[in-house]
């Protein structure tokens, strides 16, 4: 096969694909231009997912008349000068790859006059080629509007998820830069709403209220500064703000990473947070918490992959102890807020509700509840004879052939998860309502999925409005859940969706509501809640693991508790 040169066109799409892997990227790359920039006010606006519009509007500095149409061009950048320039850099873009990757998936229209001038330009690009340039009137500031993205690239275009949460990776791309420029007004529009509206104060915490609530807003605390060495001197300065043991999260989306104000991922440090929070958390929970390091340029090398989201330091160790020591330092010294029990009594379901759902009923003191009998799968599980609990986390038990040792919180997962389905299929879902409707806050990317099926949510036992901005009223909850932390359960069904963990919003729902109404490792139980516990097990149809697929059931034989005694 013979070499040759790829065509233009071809090469920049190729290229376009390390930089533009979702709408969400091309919002990233626009809202850094604009911070550059040094804009003080940032406007998102977003359809259709992003792929119909992506609009980035700013009041930074501008580009003058001459520059329009190299600022599209490959490698047009006025953030680098020479090779030396890459160890000391300060902007959060400099590769000149952004505008003109997103100009060779998509058609693009900027506007844009620089400070001082009485007009501006507009230029207009069709395949990767500027296809009109004419002055244009604007105050100070670029506009850039894209359109139709992907469409020429129908292979990526077909791997892109759902609008709704391809709106929420681009809601989180503009929370976290809200987080980072506090000073900053951030404005997010999407499909006509306002999902997001920071102050731009400059005050950590008036940005935080705005992207997670008041209420999370109000349980993180502060890093200490500590004696950590300033950054001027080499050692990296640790700030930003965590949450105490109370406010944890079933997965690592609520911890956000920023070096030098640049939005970045790193398992190292993630780790070095987590760390700090050891003992402190159950297994399988994470912090909130929002780190800000700062560092020499030196010694961070952020020029490791083309969406800079990746970089390396000089010191890894010395970055390592220096986040650790900073959280730990803060959560030891840092009370933690109590919480406030949501109320909840008896309801009747309102006419929203489904109609079929059964009469609710308060949920009984202890973790059982009454289970309507299925069929027993032939022989899945023998009937057992429950010997005694291990460590309040492990049901052992005696069968016709050897030991069982059940753990309980898997084990009570399968009989919920079983529960619901078994409900649903009846339509005959019980609910448990509130004393008082009761607020539910979420993040811009949670609000983008749950605006989306929060009606889906009555089929399960939810009664649940829209009130206001990103924020619902919930009348009533399923009934499995009554006494558990279902604002939790919300939220980490909704961060489900929004990564792709599982592709069905039915599936999402009912393995977390099985996960969070589950009995949990560490309780300890009576000798009739054990065997009432182990005979739901019996009557499931697939008792030998969770829903999540984790083992629920350890069997050893007969003739392996031989083997190990050398009886054969």
């Amino acid at each position: 096969m013979a070499i040759r040169v790829l065509d233009p066109k071809v090469a920049g799409r190729i290229a376009a694909g390390e930089v533009v892997e979702r709408p969400a990227s091309v919002v990233k790359e626009l809202v850094e231009n604009s911070l550059d920039a040094g804009a003080t006010r940032v406007s998102v606006e977003a359809r259709g997912g992003g792929v119909g519009l992506i609009r980035v509007t700013d009041d930074g500095s501008g580009i003058g008349t001459d520059e329009v149409e190299t600022a599209f061009g490959r490698f047009a950048t006025s953030k680098l000068g020479t090779a030396d320039d890459l160890y000391s850099i300060t902007t959060l873009g400099f590769r000149g790859e952004a505008l003109p990757s997103i100009a060779a998936v998509a058609d693009v229209e900027a506007i844009t006059c620089l400070g001082g001038r009485a007009s501006g330009d507009f230029v207009r690009l069709h395949d990767g080629e500027v296809a009109e340039h004419r002055p244009a009137g604007r105050s100070t500031g670029t506009t850039v509007t894209v359109r139709g993205l992907f469409r020429a690239v129908p292979a990526r275009l077909k791997f892109l998820r759902s609008a709704a949460t391809e709106n929420a990776h681009i809601a989180r791309v503009v929370s976290r830069y809200a987080l980072a420029f506090p000073e900053v007004g951030f404005t997010l529009d999407i499909d006509g709403r306002t999902v997001l509206n920071t102050p731009g104060t400059g005050r950590d915490t008036d940005a935080v209220a705005a992207v997670y609530g008041a209420e999370v807003a109000s349980k993180l605390l502060p890093i200490r500064a500590d004696d950590a060495p300033r950054w001027q001197d080499g050692g990296p300065e640790v700030a930003g703000m965590v949450g105490g043991p109370d406010l944890s999260r079933a997965n690592r989306d609520s911890l956000s990473l920023f070096v030098n104000r640049r939005w970045i991922s790193s398992r190292n440090l993630a780790w070095a947070v987590e760390e700090a929070y050891q003992g402190m958390l159950m297994t399988g929970r994470h912090p909130v918490a929002i780190i800000k390091i700062r560092i020499p340029p030196g010694e961070v090398d952020v020029n490791i992959h083309p969406t800079k989201a990746e970089v390396k330091f000089r010191n890894e160790r010395a970055m390592f102890a220096a986040v650790q020591k900073a959280v730990r330092s803060t959560l030891v010294e840092s009370a933690p807020l109590a919480r406030i029990e949501d109320p909840v009594a008896p309801y009747t379901a309102p006419p929203s509700a489904r109609q079929s759902w059964s009469t609710p009923r308060p949920a009984p003191s202890t973790f059982m509840l009454p289970l309507e009998a299925t069929p027993t799968p032939g022989a899945v599980l023998p009937a057992l004879r429950v010997l005694g609990q291990l460590d309040s986390t492990y049901i052992i038990a005696e069968g016709p052939d050897g030991l069982y040792l059940i753990d309980q919180h898997a084990a009570h997962e399968r009989v919920v998860y079983e529960r619901v389905l078994d409900q649903q299929a009846r339509r005959q879902v019980e609910v448990q309502g509130l004393l008082e409707p009761v607020p539910l806050e979420v993040t811009p990317e949670q609000d983008e999925v749950l605006r989306d099926g929060y009606k889906q949510l009555e089929a399960f036992g939810f009664s649940i409005e829209p009130f206001g901005n990103r924020t619902y009223l919930v009348r009533s909850i399923p009934a499995v859940l009554g006494g558990k932390e279902w604002g939790a359960m919300m939220r980490e069904a909704l961060d489900a969706v929004i990564e792709g963990k599982r592709t069905d919003w039915t599936e999402d729902i009912t393995v977390t509501l099985a996960c969070h109404s589950a009995i949990r490792a560490g309780q300890t139980l009576t000798d009739n809640e054990m065997r009432e516990l182990v005979r739901q097990l019996e009557q499931t149809g697939v008792p030998r693991s969770c829903p999540h697929g984790r083992p629920a059931v350890i069997h050893l034989s007969t003739r392996q508790l031989e083997r190990e005694f050398r009886r054969a």
